[in-house]
């Protein structure tokens, strides 16, 4: 039987994450590791560094062809990241 003050793990997680500011970074974390889920691993293996920083998401890809690829997918990419974050997590990508 539940407690009036009771919550699930999940919102416990979730209330621990914004009480300690750390709930963004804690997204940014999570998008680089589903990297290889939101693009493709084929693309994902090409990509040698990512990160973000102020709403950029920076990307240093060794092909100039899915550098390419991924230029014209740009807004997708933001698209399927802030979904899956459920919040505007980045606003560009930056390629190195």
């Amino acid at each position: 039987m539940r407690k009036a003050n009771d919550k699930s793990l999940k919102e416990a997680i979730e209330q621990m994450l914004n009480v300690y500011k750390i709930k963004r970074r804690f997204d940014e974390t999570s998008v680089i590791a589903h990297w290889p889920e939101l693009v493709g691993k084929p693309v994902a293996n090409r990509t040698k560094e990512l990160f973000i920083h102020d709403k950029k998401l920076f990307l240093r890809v060794e092909s100039s062809v899915i550098k390419n690829e991924l230029m014209m997918m740009r807004a997708q990419i933001i698209d399927k990241i802030n979904e899956e974050a459920k919040g505007i997590l980045v606003e560009e990508i930056i390629f190195l």
